[in-house]
C-alpha cells in the first residue's frame, strides 16, 4: 500500500494582494501630504519677499512671485547691515563647527580607545550635563563672560561650546562601533605617535559621523539666537538671525524687508544640506548596521 504525499492547498494571495496597492497608496498619500507641509512654509517665505506688506496680509495671499524684491532688498539694507551680520554668522558658525569637529573627535576617540581610571564615571557625568535644561545656565554663562571681558565677542559663544557633550558622545559611539582596536594597535606597533594614528586612521575613517556632527553644528550656530542675544551689544556684531529680529516691532514691521532677509539667511543653508544630507543619512545609520 503506497502512502500518497501530503500536499499543502495553495493559497491566494488575493487578500494580501488586494490590501498592498492601498496601503501603498496610502503611504504615498501620506508622505505627500507632509513633505507639502514641510515645503510650504519654505515657498511662501520666498513668494513673501517678493512682495510689499499690504500684498502679504490680503485675502487670499499671493501664491506666486511679486515685483517688489528689489524693493524689499533696498528696505532691508536701509534698515540694517545685513551682509555684516550674515558675514558675522558664517564666522562663527564655520569656527564653531571647526573647533567642535577637532576636540569632540578627539574626545570620542580617547573615550573609546583608551582605558584609564575613572573612565566610566567620567563619561557618565558627561552625559548627566545632557539632561540640565540650556536655560539654567544663562545667567551664570552671563557672568563668566562678563567676567572674562568677552561680552560682545564671538569667542564668547564658540569656545564655550567647542567641546560639547552630545558631540564627544555621537564621536565616541561612532568610533567604537566603526573603528577596530586591531588597527589603533596595529598603528602604534608601526611606530606612529598617538596624535598621528589618530589624524591619519581615526579621521579618515569617521567621515560619516563628522559630516553628521558638523552639519548639525552648523545649522545650530547659524540659528543661534539666544546666546548672541545674550553677548552682543551692537549692531555690527549681530548674527543675521539676532539682527533680523531688530526688524520686528510692535507696528512698523516692514515684512516684505523681513522676509527677503530671512529667505536670503536660509539660501546657505538649504544649499549645504542639499550637498551633505547624503553623508547625514549615513552618519545617523551606521552606528546601528555595524555590529
Amino acid at each position: 500500500m503506497t502512502s500518497t504525499p501530503l500536499i499543502a492547498p495553495r493559497t491566494t494571495p488575493r487578500s494580501i494582494s488586494g490590501k498592498r496597492p492601498l496601503s501603498r497608496a496610502a503611504s504615498i498619500l501620506l508622505l505627500v501630504f507632509g513633505g507639502v507641509l514641510t515645503l510650504a512654509p519654505f515657498y511662501f517665505m520666498f513668494i513673501f519677499a517678493t512682495h510689499p506688506r499690504q500684498e502679504i496680509f490680503s485675502l487670499p495671499p499671493p501664491v506666486w512671485f511679486g515685483h517688489d524684491l528689489a524693493n524689499n532688498y533696498d528696505s532691508l539694507l536701509s534698515r540694517m547691515p545685513f551682509w555684516r551680520n550674515l558675514w558675522n554668522s558664517l564666522y562663527l558658525a564655520v569656527l564653531t563647527t571647526a573647533t567642535t569637529l577637532f576636540f569632540c573627535t578627539l574626545g570620542g576617540y580617547a573615550f573609546a580607545m583608551y582605558e584609564f581610571k575613572g573612565k566610566s564615571w567620567l563619561f557618565g557625568l558627561l552625559l548627566i550635563t545632557l539632561l540640565i535644561p540650556s536655560t539654567l545656565n544663562i545667567v551664570p554663562y552671563a557672568l563668566i563672560m562678563q567676567a572674562l571681558g568677552w561680552i560682545d565677542t564671538p569667542r564668547a559663544l564658540w569656545i564655550p561650546g567647542m567641546a560639547n557633550a552630545f558631540g564627544i558622545f555621537l564621536m565616541r559611539q561612532y568610533i567604537g562601533s566603526a573603528i577596530p582596536r586591531e588597527l589603533v594597535e596595529a598603528a602604534r606597533i608601526d611606530g606612529a605617535t598617538e596624535f598621528t594614528t589618530f589624524r591619519k586612521v581615526v579621521v579618515p575613517l569617521t567621515g560619516p559621523a563628522m559630516a553628521t556632527l558638523g552639519l548639525v553644528t552648523f545649522v545650530q550656530s547659524w540659528n543661534g539666537f539666544l546666546g548672541p542675544l545674550i553677548i552682543f551689544r551692537s549692531a555690527e556684531t549681530y548674527t543675521a538671525p539676532l539682527a533680523l529680529r531688530t526688524l520686528q516691532g510692535i507696528a512698523n514691521t516692514d515684512w516684505g524687508a523681513l522676509m527677503c532677509g530671512v529667505a536670503l539667511t536660509v539660501v546657505p543653508l538649504l544649499i549645504i544640506f542639499a550637498f551633505a544630507s547624503r553623508r547625514l543619512i549615513d552618519g545617523l545609520t551606521s552606528g546601528a548596521l555595524k555590529g
